[in-house]
C-alpha cells in the first residue's frame, strides 16, 4: 500500500512521460503556442495529476472515475504525438519512444481500474448473496 500517490510507479511514469512532452514541445513554433504545445502539454500532465486526484479520494469508485480521466488523458496526449509526428513537428523515433512509455502507463492504468473494478465487483455479488441467503427460509445461515 502506498503512503502518497508519488509512490506509485505509474504515477512517476506519467510525471516523466510529462517532462518529455515539455522537453519535446520546447522547440514548436510559436504560432501553436495555443494550439499544440499548450493541449500536448495539458493533456499529459493532466494523467499524473488525475491519478494524484483519485489516490487523494475516499471511495474506490472515486478512485476508479479519476484513473479513467488520467487514462483519456493519456490517449488524448498519444493522438497529439501522432498529430505532430505527422505534420512534420515531431521526430519520428522519438514519437516511437513517448509512445512505448504511453502504452506502458496505459497498461499500468488498466490494470489499477481493474482492479478497482474487482473489489467493486465482489462487494456487490457479497451483498447479492447475503440478501439471497436471508430472504430465502430454506436456506439456514450458520455463522
Amino acid at each position: 500500500m502506498y503512503n502518497d500517490f508519488t509512490e506509485m510507479s505509474v504515477w512517476k511514469l506519467a510525471m516523466d512521460y510529462a517532462v518529455q512532452i515539455f522537453n519535446l514541445t520546447n522547440n514548436l513554433p510559436k504560432r501553436e503556442d495555443y494550439a499544440l504545445t499548450s493541449q500536448i502539454r495539458r493533456s499529459s500532465v493532466s494523467i499524473s495529476d488525475n491519478l494524484a486526484e483519485g489516490f487523494g479520494r475516499e471511495t474506490k469508485l472515486d478512485k476508479k472515475r479519476f484513473y479513467i480521466i488520467s487514462r483519456g488523458s493519456l490517449l488524448e496526449s498519444k493522438s497529439q504525438l501522432l498529430y505532430g509526428k505527422n505534420v512534420g513537428y515531431f521526430d519520428k523515433n522519438k514519437v516511437e519512444e513517448l509512445i512505448k512509455i504511453n502504452e506502458k502507463i496505459h497498461f499500468e492504468l488498466n490494470k489499477l481500474i481493474k482492479s478497482l473494478s474487482l473489489v467493486h465487483q465482489v462487494r456487490q455479488f457479497s451483498l447479492i448473496l447475503n440478501l439471497n441467503l436471508s430472504l430465502n427460509p430454506f436456506i439456514t445461515c450458520q455463522t
